[in-house]
């Protein structure tokens, strides 16, 4: 892995609580997380209270403060379960953000260096890439590699590079169909590469292992998908997945890169298949209306900042996809008021810090 110089002060770790004991998760990352601020958002639908090991930097949210910064129980942004994360999204200052759930450790292979997953995602964000044209050596800015032969010399300086998306090893993020029918299978590949996604292809986002640059994309990972409890069906478990497809497509239209690969994490068990079907089965269902919309997807040239690019994109899921299900109108009403939510939010904190 390239060296990069990381400041403290540049760099947020957002953690969402899903459990209330997070001593083990806190050791286990104490040698990484203690070198930055962190922000922990606890699930308001978690019970009791959280316990948390001395010696980080840190800010807690609670439902408390979730409802002060948001206001109206009524509000369309909803942030309970797995959005929990996207609070602490909205309430970080710094340029970078990385994002590692409650569930996950540091990865133990053969290359100590590799196991530090925030130098790589920071890595990864802070070196070019290269999605409009494919180098099959991968990363060309790693350390030993290169652009290959007939590799456009005019494409080489690469853009920025706005969402970095780690893998993990052990439990992989299946679905809840093929967790049910694969109990046993477990990812035990480690494939020491990092690629950059190329334009107009979509890929699926998991908010485990993420890292993003704020000032660029902010705004663009929506909690859009995961609205509330429809009955018994929640949405959480491909809200992420929505929040991806809608940020490609916004890189690619604002020449910003998407990497995927290296850092790992060790990710461990968690939960029940069968009971991650009965939520996951009708957004599993809506991802095949909801993959040719965003292949399709083209914004206008009007839209130049992440903020407007969400609003054209909503007006275009109450178009397209609202017909097909009421889910998908409320899905754009709320990415109007994510950006409404980011905008004020950022206008308060922005004052404060003042």
């Amino acid at each position: 892995m390239s060296q990069v110089n990381i400041r403290d002060d540049e760099v947020d770790i957002v953690i969402a609580a899903l459990r209330t004991d997070l001593t083990s998760f806190m050791e286990d990352w104490r040698a990484v997380f203690s070198r930055f601020h962190l922000i922990i958002v606890k699930d308001p639908d978690l019970k009791g209270d959280l316990k948390i090991p001395e010696g980080f930097s840190l800010d807690v949210y609670t439902k408390s403060d979730i409802e002060r910064v948001v206001g109206s129980s009524s509000s369309a942004v909803v942030f309970s379960g797995y959005s929990c994360r996207y609070f602490g999204y909205l309430m970080s200052r710094k340029k970078y953000i990385v994002s590692i759930d409650d569930d996950c450790v540091p990865t133990k292979d053969d290359k100590p260096e590799s196991a530090d997953a925030v130098a790589q995602h920071i890595t990864n964000l802070t070196t070019p890439a290269t999605p409009f044209f494919f180098n099959t050596l991968y990363d060309p800015f790693r350390k030993g590699a290169d652009f290959v032969r007939g590799y456009p010399f005019s494409l080489r300086i690469g853009v920025q590079c706005a969402l970095s998306c780690g893998l993990w090893l052990n439990l992989a993020d299946y679905d809840a169909p093929t967790q049910a029918l694969k109990p046993g299978q477990r990812n035990s590949r480690f494939v020491d590469a990092v690629l950059t996604v190329p334009v107009r292809v979509m890929l699926p986002v998991s908010g485990i292992n993420i890292a993003f640059d704020r000032e660029l994309v902010g705004p663009a990972l929506v909690p859009a998908f995961r609205l509330a409890k429809e009955g018994k069906f929640r949405w959480e478990t491909v809200e992420d997945i929505w929040s991806g497809m809608c940020v490609k497509v916004i890189c690619d239209h604002l020449g910003f890169g998407v990497k995927s690969g290296l850092p790992y994490v060790w990710r461990n068990e968690r939960g029940d298949a069968v009971e991650s079907l009965k939520k996951e089965w009708e957004g599993v269902k809506l991802m095949e209306e909801v993959v040719p919309f965003f292949q399709s997807m083209r914004l206008s040239q009007a839209a130049v900042t992440a903020e407007d690019c969400v609003i054209e994109m909503a007006a275009a899921v109450k178009e397209r996809l609202g017909p097909l299900d009421p889910v998908f109108a409320r899905a754009a009403e709320t990415m109007v008021e994510w950006v409404k939510l980011w905008k004020e939010v950022t206008s308060r904190l922005s004052v404060t810090a003042a």
